[in-house]
C-alpha cells in the first residue's frame, strides 16, 4: 500500500500504461488509507462505494489491451469536489438543503475524465455552498488540515486539498472562485492551479458566482497538475463562457528554459502580510533569479480595492444563483408551513447556513433598487481597473508573483466567528479571479511552526503552459519534502 501511496499520479498513469500494477491495487491502496485516516481528517462527504467492483472491470480490461490503446487516466482514482455533478452520486455543495440530492448527469470535467478511463473515488468536503475560506461551514463537519489536526486546511476547497496531502487520494478536482484552490493548497503543501477564465467548462459545477468560477486540479505536484488539466480543458459547447483555444501540450511545456522569464512583484501589497510568508516570499525570489529568472518591482494601483470588490460582486451572483433553492425543486424542504412564502422561508432558514444567509442577504441588498448603482456597478467598475492593472503589468513581465495567503493555516473556530478577518484570508488570490486570469500555488517552504506555505504565479490569459513551467523548475529547485508526519 505505502508504495502506491507515495507514487504521483502521472507515475501511477505509467505503471497501468506498462501493466506493472493493476487498477484494482490503486483503488484498494487508497480505500485502506481512507479507511484509517478518514475519521481524523473528514475530507469527504461520500467515498464511491462500488469503486473496486469498477476497478475490477479495469483490470478485465486492461489484460486485452496493448500499450497504445491504454486511455491516459486508465483506472486512476479522482477525489471530486462535491460542487461538481457525478452522475448516480451524491451532490450536496455541503449544505443540508441538498443533502439527498443525487446528480443526474456527469459534469463536462467528470465526462472528460472518464473518456480517458478514470475512476471517481469520491465526493469532498468543502464550505457550504463553496462560502468560505476554512471548510469550517460544512453541513458534514470541519475538514482538519493532516499537518496540524487543530488547524484548517483552508478553503473552500478544503477537502480536495486535505485528501491529498493525507494521500487519501492522489490527485483532486477543485473549484475556485476567489482562491478556493489555491488558499487550501498553500495551507496543505499540495499544488493547486485556476485555470483562465473559459479555460476549463463549468457545466456541471454548482454556480456560486459565475464569472468568477473555475474548476482545477490539486495535486502532489506540478507535473500532475499539467497532466490532468490538459485533460479537462478545452471548449464545450453547454458552457457559454468556455473558450475556443487550442489546448497546449502542458505536459512538454515544463522542461522549458527559464533563463530570461520576467517576473513582477508589487511590495506593497505585503504590509499586512505575517513575517514567515514575507520572508519566505523574497528568499523564493531569489531562487527564481538564481534560476535565470529576472524579478522586476511593479505596481498593482487597484489590487487594494480587489477584497471589497469581490465582496460585492461575490455575494451579489450568489444570492441570484441560489435562488434556486427554494424547497420546490432538490431535497430538502421544510414542515409545518402555511403558505408558499412561509415555505421558502422556512426551507432557506432551515436548509441554508449562517455563512450562505450572510451572502445571499448582502448579495440581494447591493442589487437591491436605490443600491445597484452605488455597490454593484462600482465594483463591477474597480474589477475593470484591477484588470486593466495587471494587462499594463504583463506588457513588461511575463508572471507576476506573490504569497498565496498572507498566513499559513489558522486554528479551528480562530476566524470562523469574525468574517472580515476571515474574507482577507483571500487577499492575494481574489485579483486574478477579478481580471479572469490563471494561478498557481506551489509550496515553497515552511513556517517556524513547521506549516507549508504557499508561492503564487498569476499568468497572462491562457498561458497556463508558463505558468507550469516556471513553477515546475521552482519545485524541482525547492525539492522540499511535503510528507505531514500523520
Amino acid at each position: 500500500m505505502k508504495e502506491v501511496l507515495n507514487k504521483s499520479f502521472y507515475e501511477l498513469s505509467n505503471l497501468i500504461k506498462n501493466k506493472e500494477i493493476k487498477p484494482s491495487e490503486v483503488c484498494e491502496a487508497y480505500l485502506e488509507r481512507i479507511s484509517k485516516v478518514e475519521d481524523k481528517i473528514n475530507a469527504y462527504t461520500y467515498v464511491n462505494e462500488n469503486l473496486i467492483n469498477e476497478a475490477k472491470e479495469k483490470d478485465e480490461k486492461l489484460a486485452k489491451l496493448s500499450k497504445d490503446e491504454i486511455p491516459e487516466l486508465f483506472g486512476l482514482p479522482i477525489a471530486i469536489k462535491d460542487n461538481i455533478c457525478v452522475s448516480d452520486m451524491p451532490m450536496t455543495c455541503s449544505s443540508r438543503i441538498l443533502e439527498k440530492f443525487i446528480s443526474p448527469y456527469d459534469a463536462t470535467v467528470i465526462r472528460r475524465i472518464k473518456e480517458k478511463g478514470a475512476l471517481i473515488l469520491g465526493k469532498t468536503n468543502l464550505d457550504e455552498f463553496a462560502f468560505g475560506s476554512s471548510t469550517e461551514t460544512s453541513y458534514f463537519g470541519p475538514t482538519k488540515n493532516p499537518w496540524d489536526l487543530e488547524r484548517v486546511p483552508g478553503g473552500s476547497s478544503g477537502g480536495s486539498a486535505a485528501a491529498v496531502a493525507a494521500k487519501e487520494a492522489p490527485i483532486a478536482l477543485g473549484s475556485d472562485t476567489g482562491g478556493s484552490i489555491r488558499q487550501p493548497a498553500s495551507f496543505c503543501g499540495v499544488v493547486g492551479l485556476k485555470p483562465t477564465y473559459g479555460r476549463v467548462s463549468r457545466y456541471g459545477l454548482t454556480a456560486f458566482a459565475s464569472s468568477l468560477d473555475q474548476i482545477g486540479p490539486l495535486s502532489k505536484n506540478v507535473k500532475d497538475t499539467a497532466f490532468l488539466l490538459e485533460i479537462i480543458s478545452g471548449l464545450d459547447n453547454k458552457d457559454s463562457t468556455s473558450v475556443d483555444k487550442p489546448v497546449e501540450n502542458y505536459l512538454e511545456a515544463l522542461e522549458n528554459d527559464i533563463k530570461g522569464i520576467k517576473i513582477g512583484f508589487d511590495e506593497s501589497i505585503l504590509e499586512d502580510t505575517d513575517e514567515d510568508v514575507k520572508v519566505n516570499f523574497f528568499e523564493t525570489l531569489k531562487i527564481l533569479e538564481k534560476l535565470g529568472a529576472e524579478i522586476i518591482p511593479i505596481t498593482l494601483k487597484h489590487i487594494k480595492y480587489a477584497v471589497p470588490t469581490y465582496y460585492i460582486i461575490a455575494p451579489a451572483e450568489a444570492s441570484s444563483n441560489l435562488a434556486r433553492f427554494d424547497g420546490v425543486r432538490y431535497t430538502y424542504r421544510a414542515k409545518n408551513y402555511k403558505d408558499l412564502i412561509d415555505m421558502y422561508m422556512k426551507t432557506r432558514m432551515e436548509g441554508f447556513g449562517k455563512e450562505v444567509k450572510r451572502r445571499c442577504l448582502i448579495g440581494t441588498y447591493v442589487l437591491s433598487a436605490g443600491y445597484y448603482d452605488a455597490y454593484y456597478l462600482k465594483a463591477q467598475k474597480v474589477r475593470r481597473l484591477i484588470f486593466e492593472d495587471f494587462e499594463k503589468a504583463f506588457k513588461n513581465v511575463d508572471l507576476i508573483a506573490t504569497p498565496t495567503s498572507p498566513t499559513p493555516a489558522f486554528k479551528l473556530g480562530e476566524r470562523i466567528n469574525d468574517p472580515i478577518k476571515m474574507y482577507l484570508s483571500d487577499i492575494f488570490t481574489i485579483p486574478a479571479n477579478l481580471a479572469g486570469l490563471p494561478a498557481i500555488s506551489v509550496p515553497s517552504g515552511f513556517s517556524k511552526e513547521k506549516l507549508p506555505l504557499g508561492f503564487q504565479f498569476i499568468g497572462k490569459p491562457f498561458d497556463e503552459s508558463t505558468l507550469l513551467n516556471v513553477s515546475y523548475q521552482l519545485e524541482k529547485a525547492l525539492n522540499l519534502n511535503l510528507e505531514p508526519n500523520f
